[in-house]
Parts: structure tokens; sequence; C-alpha cells
């Protein structure tokens, strides 16, 4: 894996076998709402409902703005999934809500324009996201929540070493009702063997 500058100070690009990621720019508006458009049936009943303006270019701009600061501010680091062999644009993931001093840890989303998946991808695309958030930006702890019948969501982070920790009752309004959803977590494996176990009864 390799992690450097690109097309600005706050660029990162991190190559893996078949993709690679890198952060949105406003000159990806049109590739991005195309794929988005053509994948509506596909991510709608997964994601927050959708504003009437989310594919314009206004609203891709202020997504951007967003994007920037997170990334300015060590927050959140969206990326966008994209082919080793043309750079087109498969899909994003994103290391989202980042908290530091005593947790270190941060959240993992993503979504896949519907042609591209279940080919490995994202599988792919979570692992190498695993990878740099542990390595490069050294958090402890890494989390998912999915829904429990995206089942296709589940295999790929049971896949990438995530484990179910706990079920997170009406917890995100998906596609206009308020779902549970499942929580996964991850921890950097260099620091698993630190963890010390309690004894029944001792505080912690």
């Amino acid at each position: 894996m390799i992690a450097f500058p690109f097309r600005g100070t706050r660029q990162q690009v991190i190559t893996g076998k078949s993709i690679f990621l890198r952060h949105p720019d406003i000159a990806d508006h049109t590739e991005w709402a195309a794929l988005r458009e053509e994948s509506q049936a596909f991510l709608r009943p997964w994601e927050p409902t959708w504003p009437d303006d989310d594919l314009s270019r206004a609203a891709f701009r202020g997504r951007i703005r967003r994007y920037n600061q997170e990334i300015t501010a060590g927050t959140g680091f969206p990326f966008f999934i994209c082919s080793g062999q043309n750079g087109a644009i498969l899909g994003g993931i994103t290391l989202g809500n980042v908290r530091r001093g005593v947790s270190q840890c941060g959240q993992v989303g993503y979504w896949m324009g519907e042609r591209y998946g279940g080919k490995g991808v994202m599988s792919e695309a979570v692992g190498l996201l695993c990878d740099h958030s542990f390595r490069a930006i050294g958090l402890h702890r890494l989390e998912a929540a999915c829904i429990p019948d995206n089942t296709r969501s589940i295999r790929i982070l049971e896949k990438a070493g995530f484990a179910r920790e706990g079920y997170l009752r009406s917890y995100l309004k998906i596609n206009g009702a308020w779902r549970d959803h499942v929580l996964y977590a991850r921890i950097n494996p260099l620091n698993e063997h630190m963890g010390l176990k309690a004894k029944q009864g001792e505080a912690v």
C-alpha cells in the first residue's frame, strides 16, 4: 500500500492490487452523479433519504467543502474507490467521526455502484482503509454499523476481520424510516495484545 500527496496538499492516494482510494474532487461531479443516478434503486434501501438536489453540482460542491473541512480537522477521511486500470469511480468509502484522546476510534461507511458489486472491490477497499487507519492514522478501533438484513455488507465486514459486538435499536433513519443496526468493530492488530481482561468483580 502506498499513500502520497496528490491533487494538492490534502489529497492522498492509497493503492491496492486492483483499485486505489483517493479523496473526492469537484471535478468528479459528472462521473459521480452519473454512477449514483444509475444505482439509485440499488443504494436507496441502505442510505438516508436523498435530498431533491442531491446529485446537483451545487450540492456536490457543498459536499466537497465539508469533506475538505473534515480532512483538515482530522475528523473525517472520505475516499472514492477507483479502478486501477482506468481510474473510473466505482464507489466510495469513508473513515468518519474520528475521535482521538482515549478513544482513538473511527467509523467506516461505504457505497458501491450497482454494476461493480459482487466483484470483490469493496472487500479490497475496506481492507485498504483499515490498514491505512491503523498504520498511517494511528487509530486503535474501527466501527461499522449495518442494517441486519444487509447480508452483503455483513459478509464484507466479517471478511475484513470485523466482529459483531451489539444490536443498535432504531439507530439511524434510513430511506425514511428509523432502522435497527448491527454494530461491528475491529481492533488494531498491533494493539490487541495490549488489552488486559479484568478479573471478575474488578472495576475497569
